[in-house]
Parts: C-alpha cells; structure tokens; sequence
C-alpha cells in the first residue's frame, strides 16, 4: 500500500496487489489478486445519479453498491471506478485501464478489455471480453459494446457495437463507412472552396 492511500472498511484485496500513493478504495470494494490500483485512482466513489423532484430541487440518489475488480487488472493514476446504484460494478480478469478514465455506476466490463486514456463509459454499460477501446472515445449509458470490438479514439458510441466491429466517428459508424463519409465530405469541401476561388 503506497503512501496516503486510503482503503476504508470491508474492502477485500487479493495477494499480491498493489495500492499505490494516494488512491481511495472506497467501502465494501472487491479487488482480486496481482491486480494495480494506480496513484489517484478512486475506487467505489458514489456514482452520478440524482432525481429532479418537484419545484427544481435536485435530490442525490444513494448508492448503495459495491465495485468487484478480477484479478491482473490494471487502473490507471486518477482513474474513478464508481459503485452501483444496487449490485455491482464489474470489472473482468486481466483488463487494462489507462489514466483519467471514468467508469460509471453499475457497468459491467469483461475480461481482457483494453481502455485507453480520457475515455468515459457511461452508467450501466456492459462492454464484453476482449473489446478495445481508442483515447477521449465516449460511450453512452445503457449500451452493450459485443465481445472483440474496437473503438477507434475519440468516438462517440451512442448505440449498441456488434461483435467484432469496428467503429469511428461520432456518432460512432462502421469504421469504412466513417471513412468513406469523411472522404466524401473532405471532397466536397475541396470542391467548394476551389469553385469560389
């Protein structure tokens, strides 16, 4: 355990994990063996959810979950992993997080799944074994992202990705449609401007 690291009560961690400087293993965590918790990283922070009651007033919802991480996983420095609402947030055997990423509550991450820095998964989100997914993509809540996909960087997912696609763009396409349009489009604006000139 590094140093100012904190981890609160009723957290359990495998043999032969590492808690580095400063991250925050938050009640109830679930943490398996040989697996990185890097510096800054906080781990079952209460998660995004409030209701608009009546006359505007905005009410926080409680969160009442765990988070569970497999074993031989790695978070990223300042990454947050946030509880679930009921239930768990899961984060699957051998899977790789960047820094800076944002795992919203009550996703459900597979095994193997690689994702790069600044990336955002929305709450409730299930993404399936062996999917990678590119720097700053974003990914809207409620999706399922289906086993092997890849996410190019900087997409902007906001349906379901079949297994084994591959998508781009936003909002996020079949990745040789994406490109395709964009060369369309950079035609098009070329055309444009040489027409006015």
């Amino acid at each position: 355990v590094g140093p100012l690291a904190v981890i609160e009560r009723d957290v359990v961690v495998g043999a032969g994990t590492r808690i580095e400087a400063r991250a925050l293993v938050r009640a109830g965590t679930r943490i398996g063996a040989d697996s990185i918790i890097g510096p800054g990283a906080v781990i079952g922070a209460e998660g995004f959810g409030y209701v608009v009651e009546a006359g505007g007033r905005v009410r926080r919802l409680r969160h009442l979950g765990n988070v569970v991480i497999g074993q031989r996983v790695e978070i990223g420095a300042n990454t947050c992993v946030d509880r679930a609402t009921i239930g768990s947030t899961v984060i699957g055997d051998d899977s790789k997080l960047d820094n800076l990423v944002q795992i919203g509550h009550n996703c459900r991450i597979g095994r193997g799944v690689l994702i790069a820095g600044q990336v955002g998964v929305a709450g409730s989100t299930v993404i399936e074994d062996g999917v990678l997914v590119g720097g700053q993509a974003g990914i809207g809540d409620h999706l399922v992202i289906g086993a092997r996909a890849r996410i190019a960087g900087k997409s902007g997912v906001t349906s379901n990705v079949t297994a084994g696609a591959t998508v781009a763009g936003y909002p996020a396409w079949e990745h040789r449609i994406w490109r395709r349009a964009m060369a369309s489009l950079l035609r098009a604006t070329r055309g444009g401007a040489s027409s006015k000139a």
